[in-house]
């Protein structure tokens, strides 16, 4: 009775080809120095298998995610003639830099209830708690779209270039404006809108030269920081001041 159960549940459990990510980076660390500007991840890589290709086609979605940050969202509305805020929503969690690239348009690739799982869309990324209001998702949608328009938040369907269903590859551009951390990859295999292998790794953002002694300088010894800054701007502004005194027509 016990092996004819154990048939009958393998029989009933689809069974996928095992399919792993063997994964590669351009680079796995970014450096911030004072003149960086931005910079381009290749993320590349291949599909290891023990199996045969199934008959139904792969597809492959990537994410990048930065540190994550609590926000303060308030909404303003006009009363009396005066701006004023009117509600506030906590944002517990928000990447401070998010990007997806897929091999295919969204809704053919992964399934909402796979995409809830793992926590893949940008949406799904960010965590609002403590609100007090009828709609907490427009405040939300308002984090996204302020970071889309600076693109430090990036929706990237069709990015990955998926070639015989085994190699795939895609760039992943890193605005100027990053946040130093670490930033989580994933890679993930889906068959049917279902997730059927992740792959993770991290890529490190630092601060280094002049611009890693400020901000060390500036989170250790405040004071030091912020009596060198006053020095600096009444150094400039008398060095503007001299400058314009002598070349000044007579």
């Amino acid at each position: 009775m016990r092996a004819l159960l154990v048939s009958l549940l393998l029989l009933a459990t689809p069974v996928h080809a095992a399919e792993e990510v063997v994964l590669g980076l351009s680079q796995d660390e970014v450096a911030i120095s004072v003149d960086f500007d931005g910079s381009e991840i290749l993320i590349y890589g291949a599909v290891k298998r023990e199996e045969p290709i199934a008959s139904d086609p792969l597809h492959v979605i990537v994410t990048v995610a930065g540190p994550d940050q609590t926000l303060t969202v308030r909404k303003k509305d006009k009363r009396f003639g005066i701006w004023v805020n009117t509600e506030t929503v906590e944002v517990d969690a928000a990447p401070s830099f998010y990007a997806v690239a897929t091999s295919a348009p969204w809704e053919d690739v992964i399934a909402d209830v796979e995409d809830l799982r793992y926590q893949i869309s940008i949406p799904r990324a960010i965590r609002s708690v403590g609100a007090e209001v009828e709609n907490t998702q427009s405040f939300s949608d308002a984090v996204i779209r302020i970071r889309k328009s600076n693109d430090t938040y990036q929706m990237n369907e069709g990015a990955v270039g998926l070639h015989q269903q085994t190699l795939f590859d895609t760039a992943l551009t890193l605005p100027a404006n990053l946040t130093e951390g670490e930033y989580p990859t994933r890679v993930f295999l889906t068959r049917n809108k279902e997730v059927i292998s992740v792959y993770q790794t991290v890529i490190d953002v630092r601060k280094v030269g002049l611009e890693r002694w400020l901000y060390s300088l500036s989170r250790q010894q405040p004071l030091i920081y912020g009596l060198m800054s006053l020095a600096i701007a009444i150094a400039a502004g008398w060095g503007a001041s001299a400058v314009f005194r002598i070349f000044r027509p007579q």
